[in-house]
């Protein structure tokens, strides 16, 4: 007798394409991952209009139902939360909600993805209404949520201490790469040509210009202990909470001549500028995982970053993990040479433990402890 196949709705009305993050890479690759395993799910996506476009592929692998609207509107978003999706998912044996909130009315067998709480650590770095709305959602989902998923262990134990959650209640469900990551890379001398770099060496920092993922270290490092270096700082990602302040200090510090700005890329340009760099620094204050410092070690490019939050967790042995301090940043490039080759196969074995296929069956586990939760 074959065993019954559970249907999932999985509720991606959060992810707006390109205005969301690592978050709407994380949720895309473990949902692919779950085909790439076969999955013993019948999983349905519910995200909002143009998603099928922008995801050509994943709408290829499983169903996905359209919201009637783009949903960049929180407002809105919310509003069809509780009546579109409502009536879409009211037969779902599991509603998962993947943008770390759970609307106030539908079904109540939920998992609920929580992508971090920076918010709890660094609330001066949100507007007043994202700070209000946070404080008063977030809680309440955790609350109601059957089991809770995470990206990494330090957001599940945050979680677990500041809301008071039981261990069995949550879940780690990790970032994972999908196989074939690099093999559209776009190639060295293309980028070099458009980008201007030269024969320069290349430092890349893949992130947004929002206050946590201090680009400011790392120009006050160009300006400083990096001055004698002949390095140009690839800065991509769209612009942030703190683009204004970025940009006069590239001016103040007298660093232009060093600083590369390409703006948001695709995947191809952003694995090939990975693939190229000498090293990827990634000073972030705060990651609920921290994907850039993991899609590096992937493509064999050595890993200089902070020892904050999950980053220590997620980069292991595979790369240079230092304290935020301009000292002990000093000498990494000497290290980073010295070592190259032997922090590239440390990447590379820290990267297997990071696919798309271990991501999914974290998810797996996580959907049968929340089956398990409520059958009991």
């Amino acid at each position: 007798m074959s065993m019954k196949r559970h249907n999932i709705a999985v509720n991606m009305l959060w992810c707006v394409p390109g205005a969301v993050g690592g978050s709407e890479e994380y949720f895309n690759r473990q949902l692919r991952g779950l085909v790439e395993i076969e999955a013993p799910f019948d999983v349905t996506v519910y995200a909002p209009k143009g998603f099928s476009r922008a995801h050509s592929e994943l709408a290829s692998m499983m169903n996905v139902i359209e919201a009637p609207s783009h949903c960049t509107s929180r407002e809105l978003r919310v509003l069809l939360e509780n009546t579109w999706l409502v009536s879409q998912a009211k037969s779902a044996d599991i509603v998962h909600h993947g943008g770390g909130t759970i609307p106030n009315r539908g079904n109540s067998t939920t998992l609920l993805t929580i992508h971090d709480v920076q918010y709890l650590s660094y609330p001066e770095y949100f507007s007043a209404v994202k700070l209000r709305y946070l404080k008063n959602r977030v809680p309440s989902a955790i609350r109601r949520a059957t089991v809770i998923a995470t990206p990494s262990n330090y957001v599940r134990e945050s979680i677990e201490q500041h809301f008071g959650v039981e261990r069995a209640r949550t879940a780690v469900v990790r970032h994972g790469l999908e196989p074939a990551i690099g093999a559209d890379k776009t190639p060295e001398h293309e980028l070099r040509a458009r980008f201007n770099l030269g024969n320069s060496r290349v430092l890349l920092i893949p992130a947004i210009t929002h206050p946590h993922k201090n680009h400011e270290f790392l120009l006050r490092l160009l300006a400083n202990e990096w001055r004698n270096e002949n390095v140009k700082l690839v800065m991509v990602g769209g612009n942030g909470l703190a683009e204004s302040q970025i940009q006069s200090l590239i001016v103040e510090l007298g660093v232009a001549n060093k600083v590369v700005r390409s703006g948001r890329v695709q995947a191809a340009d952003r694995d090939g500028l990975i693939a190229l760099a000498e090293a990827l620094v990634f000073p972030s204050q705060y990651e609920g995982f921290g994907a850039p410092v993991l899609e590096a070690m992937a493509l064999g490019t050595p890993v200089i970053s902070s020892d904050c939050a999950s980053l220590p967790e997620v980069v292991g042995d595979g790369g240079l993990v230092l304290p935020l301090n301009s000292e002990a940043w000093a000498g990494a490039l000497d290290v980073i040479r010295a070592q190259r080759s032997t922090l590239v196969q440390s990447g590379l074995r820290r990267a297997e433990d990071f696919t798309s296929a271990k991501s999914a069956q974290d998810l797996v586990i996580a959907y049968e402890k929340t089956l398990a939760a409520v059958s009991r």
